[in-house]
C-alpha cells in the first residue's frame, strides 16, 4: 500500500506493507533517535509526535499515520538542544539511549503543562526506562529547565 505523510516538516511517499510498525518505518527514513526498547509499549523510548501528541511508535502501524504529521526528535532541534544540556549538566544522561524518547515526552509536558508539580513530572513522565539513573538527575534536570524558561519569560514580562 501506499502511504504519504510529513516527518519533521517533509513530504514522505512510500510503498509500505500494511503490517510495517511506525518505529521501523521512521529508523528506515533515518529516523535514528527513535529506539527499540521493549516492543511492548513499556518504556517510552519509542515516543513521537503524531499530529503533535506524544505516541508510541512500537506499537503503532504505519498504516495509521497516512497524512499526517509525524516530529521525532530530529524535528525538534531548538528545544531538544535547549532541554538537553540541562539534562546533561545534572548528569543524567549516562549511556543516553533512552534520552530520545524521554525528552520527546518532557517536551510534550512542557506543552501541555508549563508549571507542573514534581507529582505531574513524574506521573507524566511514568512510562519512560532508564536502567542507568534512578531518575533523580532527570528530575533535577528537568526543574533547572522550568525554572530558567519561567524566569526567561519573566525577563519577557518587564
Amino acid at each position: 500500500m501506499q502511504i504519504q505523510l510529513w516527518i519533521n516538516g517533509k513530504t514522505v511517499t512510500d510503498d509500505i506493507d500494511a503490517d510495517l510498525l511506525l518505529i521501523d518505518f521512521l529508523r528506515n527514513h533515518g529516523c535514528y533517535s527513535v529506539k527499540r526498547g521493549c516492543d511492548t509499549s513499556n518504556c517510552g523510548l519509542c515516543t513521537v509526535f503524531v499530529e503533535d501528541r506524544p505516541v508510541l511508535s512500537c506499537s503503532m502501524l504505519t498504516a495509521r499515520v497516512q497524512g499526517c504529521h509525524v516530529t521525532t526528535l530530529e524535528g525538534l532541534p531548538e528545544e531538544a538542544e535547549g532541554f538537553g544540556a540541562y539534562i546533561a549538566d545534572q548528569g543524567a544522561e549516562q549511556c543516553g539511549f533512552c534520552n530520545p524518547g524521554f525528552m520527546m515526552n518532557a517536551i510534550a509536558l512542557f506543552r501541555e503543562n508549563p508549571d507542573p508539580t514534581d507529582e505531574e513530572i513524574l506521573e507524566y513522565l511514568a512510562g519512560n526506562l532508564c536502567r542507568c539513573s534512578g531518575y533523580e538527575g532527570q528530575m533535577r534536570g528537568i526543574k533547572a529547565y522550568l525554572a530558567y524558561k519561567h524566569g526567561k519569560e519573566g525577563e519577557n514580562d518587564a
